[in-house]
């Protein structure tokens, strides 16, 4: 049976359409996709996403522990500053990509993917050796509220100074009388804040969150819009766009990817990797034919197989139909011309930058 999140009765009795992702019961949508897309780049949109999961590691050596499993520099992050990055195997292969907020040098909490949080939590064990490691992901819920009247809804909430938090920065403090961390952080590419706090207060935050956007007409939101918007900026999504099979290099993260910081789980990989070139690279593509290129379908050229979609969709705000997908080097300079196989048959498309969506 599919896992709930501490959230789950609320969208039930709010007429969500359920239906299972990552082994969870989740909200695809409740008004409808182009609706819910729509609110969060016009206005603000809530989700739930406290099927994510939350690792946290402290003690002494916590730092060190986690930078030695982390492909970016924690050394450079402050206390209240957030980072992105990879979780490697010896391999390169990506075991996750996470964020990391830093408490203080000594508590550090990890966000991983709904998917991966019990396979993260015993990587971390293992690898982050000298730290203590504690998988606290079920006393967490987490609600993203999203869109460029996001700090006006939240800031109701909160006596918490949001002009003073940037983005990828986060400070603690009560929001509707809930303690939180509140974080400028997100997977929309609008402005936002993503909520922590303990399960048991998630329905109490998530109503009163809806009350307080109700004048700037906030939309409650599914995996269906999350994931759309998240196209559109071209973000990785984990299980579709990358796994243990490819790297950071190939699937376009290589900023995050600090070679020169020290020794690192992966490391060796990728410099080798580096140095003896690229054989696929993960790429924005627009179809200029009808269709719509899903995860899995070959990308071609000249009639032969080249390549892999890994993400598609048709985006909501271009009208037209984007994906990310994996094609040899020479294939990805913007402007290279290939097709996707969609139920056999060719249709035309060609890379285009990334992200394919520019907030105005």
């Amino acid at each position: 049976m599919a896992q709930r999140t501490p959230l789950h009765d609320v969208h039930v009795r709010s007429g969500a359409r359920m239906v299972e992702f990552a082994g969870w019961d989740m909200p695809v949508q409740y008004a409808g996709l182009l609706a819910e897309h729509a609110a969060v780049r016009a206005r603000v949109g809530l989700f739930d996403v406290s099927h994510m999961g939350e690792v946290v590691i402290r003690g002494p050596r916590a730092l060190e522990a986690l930078n030695r499993v982390f492909t970016n520099d924690l050394s450079k992050v402050v206390d209240g500053q957030a980072q992105y990055g990879c979780l490697c195997r010896e391999s390169g292969g990506i075991v996750d990509d996470v964020i990391v907020y830093r408490r203080a040098a000594d508590d550090l909490l990890v966000c991983v993917n709904a998917a991966n949080r019990q396979k993260d939590f015993e990587w971390l064990a293992a690898h982050a050796g000298g730290a203590d490691v504690r998988n606290e992901s079920d006393a967490w819920a987490q609600l993203a509220v999203q869109g460029p009247r996001a700090a006006a809804v939240v800031q109701r909430l909160t006596k918490l100074d949001l002009s003073q938090l940037r983005t990828y920065r986060f400070g603690r403090g009560d929001v509707a009388g809930v303690a939180c961390v509140v974080a400028r952080t997100g997977y929309t590419g609008e402005d936002g804040f993503e909520l922590f706090c303990p399960s048991a207060d998630g329905p109490r935050l998530w109503d009163a969150v809806l009350e307080a956007g109700q004048p700037d007409g906030i939309a409650p939101c599914g995996l269906g819009a999350r994931d759309t918007l998240r196209l559109e900026m071209a973000y990785r999504l984990y299980g579709a766009d990358m796994d243990d099979t490819t790297t950071p290099l190939e699937a376009g993260l290589a900023w995050v990817v600090k070679l020169d910081k020290g020794d690192f789980v992966g490391r060796d990989a990728l410099v080798r990797q580096r140095e003896q070139g690229l054989t696929r690279k993960l790429v924005g593509f627009q179809l200029v034919e009808p269709g719509i290129g899903r995860h899995g379908y070959p990308v071609l050229q000249d009639g032969r197989k080249v390549g892999q979609v890994t993400s598609g969709t048709r985006s909501p705000s271009l009208g037209t139909s984007i994906g990310l997908a994996y094609v040899p080097p020479a294939l990805a300079a913007e402007g290279s011309s290939f097709a996707v196989e969609i139920r056999g048959k060719p249709v035309a498309g060609r890379a285009v930058r990334t992200p394919f969506y520019t907030r105005k």
